[in-house]
Formats: C-alpha cells, sequence, structure tokens
C-alpha cells in the first residue's frame, strides 16, 4: 500500500494494481535530492511497474534515464511522463535478445552523454506452466530474454566502461536463489544464471571499478499478477510480513546499492522479499493437494 495512504483508500485499492503514477511522483524517500545529479540510468524494460518506479525515482534524485523496451507506445508515454517531471529521458522500442540492437542502444547512451553510470537489468518475464508441459519455444524465450538479454546488456555496458576507463555499477533483477517456485522452472534456471554471472563478472570487472549486484524480487503489487490462476492467489502474502511489497520498495533498494551508500558492495543479492526465503510459500499454479498439510 502508498504509504501515508488512509485506511478507506487502503480497503478500497485493489491489491493487485501497484501504485499509480501520481504516487510515485510523491511517495516519499530516505535519500537526498540530488543524489545523481549528472549521472545516467539505464533501465531496460522502463515503461512496466517496477521499471516506472526505478525510473521514476533514479529521476527524482537528479539522475538522466535511458529506458528501453518492446512497446514503442509506453515508452512513449514514459518519456512524456518523465519530461512533464523535468527529468531528462531517452527511450528505445527495442528487444534485449538482439545482441545488435543492444549494442546499438549503448551507442546511443555513449552519443548523447558520453557515459553511463547505472546498468539495471530489469526486463525480463515468465509464464506460469506444468514443468511437462513447457515447450521448446516458451522455454527458450523464457532464457533468451531474462539470461542472454541481460548477459547482452551487461556485456556491451561493461565493453564501454573498460575502453574509456570508466567506472559503472550493474543491478540484475533476479529471483531469490534459495526458493524455488513450482510452475517456473524456466524463470528459475534464468535467474539463478544471472546471479552465478553476476558473481563471476564482480571478479573480473573489479579492478575496473565495475560492481556487480543482483535485487531478489518477492511478490510485488502489481497488475501482472492478474495473469496468476485464482488459485495462485492465497500464496502472494504467503511471507513474515504477511503482505505484498511495491514497486517502490525495488527502486530504493537499486537506489542504496548504486550509490554511494553501496560503494564497498559487489557479488551481493540483495533480497527484498518481506522475508520470504525464510519461510513462506509461493505457488504459482496454486498449491497441490500432495503439499497441503492440514493441522
Amino acid at each position: 500500500m502508498t504509504r501515508g495512504a488512509s485506511e478507506d483508500e487502503m480497503s478500497e485499492r485493489d491489491p493487485y494494481a501497484g501504485l499509480t503514477d501520481e504516487e510515485l511522483e510523491r511517495i516519499p524517500t530516505v535519500f537526498r535530492d540530488g543524489l545523481f545529479a549528472g549521472q545516467v540510468v539505464l533501465v531496460s524494460g522502463g515503461a512496466g511497474g517496477i521499471g516506472r518506479a526505478l525510473c521514476c525515482l533514479f529521476g527524482r534524485l537528479g539522475a538522466s534515464i535511458v529506458a528501453c523496451g518492446r512497446d514503442a507506445g509506453k515508452l512513449a508515454g514514459l518519456e512524456a511522463w518523465l519530461g512533464r517531471l523535468g527529468i531528462p529521458c531517452l527511450t528505445r522500442a527495442m528487444t534485449i535478445r538482439d545482441p545488435a540492437q543492444v549494442a546499438g542502444l549503448m551507442d546511443a547512451v555513449w552519443e548523447r552523454h558520453g557515459r553511463l553510470d547505472v546498468l539495471i537489468n530489469n526486463a525480463g518475464g515468465q509464464f506460469a506452466a506444468p514443468a511437462l508441459s513447457i515447450t521448446p519455444k516458451g522455454w527458450n524465450a523464457v532464457i533468451d530474454t531474462n539470461l542472454n538479454g541481460t548477459w547482452y546488456m551487461t556485456q556491451e555496458a561493461g565493453r564501454r566502461w573498460i575502453e574509456r576507463k570508466q567506472a559503472g555499477s550493474v543491478l540484475n533483477m533476479v529471483v531469490p536463489p534459495q526458493q524455488v517456485g513450482v510452475g517456473i522452472p524456466h524463470t528459475v534456471a534464468a535467474r539463478a544464471g544471472q546471479v552465478a554471472f553476476s558473481r563471476s563478472l564482480c571478479l573480473e570487472w573489479a579492478p575496473h571499478g565495475i560492481r556487480i549486484n543482483c535485487v531478489a524480487l518477492g511478490t510485488l503489487a502489481s497488475p501482472g499478477l492478474e495473469k496468476y490462476p485464482v488459485t495462485a492467489r492465497p500464496s502472494f502474502a504467503h511471507n513474515p510480513l504477511r503482505r505484498l511489497g511495491d514497486v517502490h520498495d525495488v527502486a530504493q533498494a537499486c537506489v542504496y546499492l548504486a550509490a554511494p551508500s553501496g560503494k564497498f558492495i559487489t557479488g551481493e543479492v540483495l533480497t527484498v522479499d518481506g522475508g520470504w526465503q525464510v519461510w513462506g510459500d509461493f505457488w504459482p499454479l496454486g498449491k497441490p493437494d500432495y503439499f497441503k498439510i492440514e493441522e
């Protein structure tokens, strides 16, 4: 729920709607104004729920924003919205699955700004399905976006940072590696790969002043939850805090890692899940009878 919302507002809110643009513009943050002044932040999947929160918060803190995604119309809306807030924004409609398009995006960033300070690999996708019904095409689509696309973005940013002797920070969105979810083996595999290559690169690129971290996400209030069957909903808030997170929680975690507050953090997975990795269940297809235990 939005911080500071009244009880009536909270009771009337669709729990899966997420924060509105107006709420993202005014929601409080613990970080000071101008924290990212003069810096450039690139967000893949920038027009979606988490992406919009990332673009808005980093922009509110002074950054120039670059956002990419597949939907040109949504990106145009993002650019117009940020423009009304006085936040410089460059958008590009593309797919991160294509290494050539990724390289072109990075060229455009350096041509426009001469630098990139923070890369947030937020783009990704998944669908819930029984393992035996996932086709090779469906498996490869998730792996190609979540793992390969993240790798292409990271490699092309790193190439330019190292060539120009510029420091940088990479944040990769993953799922809590200690937990798994029945019905999303392709996502679990891809996100585990992201964590593994992030840990490897944080060693290889440390001499160049490049930090690489991951942010592991729990269940967040988002319209995307409506894609799951009704039987999955009882598990959405199954964590010690017994509620959903919101996209601003994720944005503030990313700011913490990208700002000077995170200057001695690399190769880490910061988990934002309400404690789900400690206790909780997430059943994207609903809990099977086999795992229902009577008390």
